[in-house]
């Protein structure tokens, strides 16, 4: 299958993972281990970046994946371009998923804050992934403003609700081209990451669905095949819908 390519770089897995909410570091390895994913993304904020103490980077091979700081915890513009300098400064990385948390209740992003993080720290050379809303308008506008690539939320973070409105969806699929779009957070299980495959996203972003499970490791398992079949059924196109049933033997030639 075609790889993902964000900026210039290929990816053979569509499944980003994070790193929040596991019991330990060995459940966040396995889970990482199990998912298949290549790209791991990591809070800026809530790793101890100095390596004076056990962190969360020690268990996962930077060999093996690619690193995506993330700007979670911060809820203004300048709180995540601080996070994103910082994240680079100690070698994690010069891309960036930036999260500008608008209301402490939905975690819904703060859109012009983060269209406005974007727009400096592409300028900055940065690689910029921002967390946004289902909003063709702002999609836009990130888009112009240097975004690598869009993130919608499909339901509000943490919630496991699945994509809660497909119709938006559907219209950003149908708009966006110029850079992938990737469904980032409010995802459940794992029909939940076939539908938004099936629907065209070209990679999903999981958390907590796969912390929050009873058995993480398998449901990051679960996780690929879901991701992957949802992609090959993108691909392949779904049959029409129709009100009556169709035969799927042919009855013409059939003597009675």
């Amino acid at each position: 299958m075609e790889p993902l390519v964000i900026a210039g770089k290929a990816f053979q897995s569509r499944l980003i993972v994070g790193t929040g909410k596991y019991k330990d570091g060995a459940e966040t390895q396995a889970a990482i281990e199990a998912s298949g994913a290549e790209i791991v993304t990591v809070a800026v904020r809530r790793v101890n970046l100095d390596r004076t103490r056990e962190s969360l980077l020690d268990f996962i091979d930077p060999q093996r994946y690619f690193l995506l700081p993330n700007t979670a915890g911060c809820y203004t513009a300048d709180e995540a371009i601080r996070a994103a300098r910082l994240g680079r400064e100690v070698g994690l990385s010069d891309w960036v998923k930036i999260e500008v948390i608008g209301d402490q209740a939905t975690l819904y992003p703060d859109v012009q804050a983060t269209l406005e993080a974007t727009r400096v720290l592409a300028k900055e050379g940065f690689t910029v992934l921002p967390y946004t809303t289902d909003d063709i308008v702002f999609a836009r506008r990130l888009i112009d403003a240097g975004a690598a690539a869009v993130m919608p939320l499909g339901a509000p973070i943490g919630s496991g609700l699945g994509i809660s409105n497909i119709d938006n969806f559907r219209i950003l699929r149908e708009l966006i081209h110029e850079v992938p779009l990737i469904i980032d957070a409010g995802l459940g299980t794992a029909s939940d990451a076939a539908l938004a495959m099936e629907l065209g996203a070209d990679a999903i972003l999981l958390n907590s669905c796969l912390a929050a499970a009873q058995k993480p490791v398998l449901m990051a398992e679960a996780m690929q095949h879901a991701v992957l079949a949802g992609r090959q059924a993108y691909l392949a196109g779904r049959m029409p819908r129709k009100l009556y049933a169709t035969a799927s033997s042919p009855l013409e030639g059939i003597s009675r």
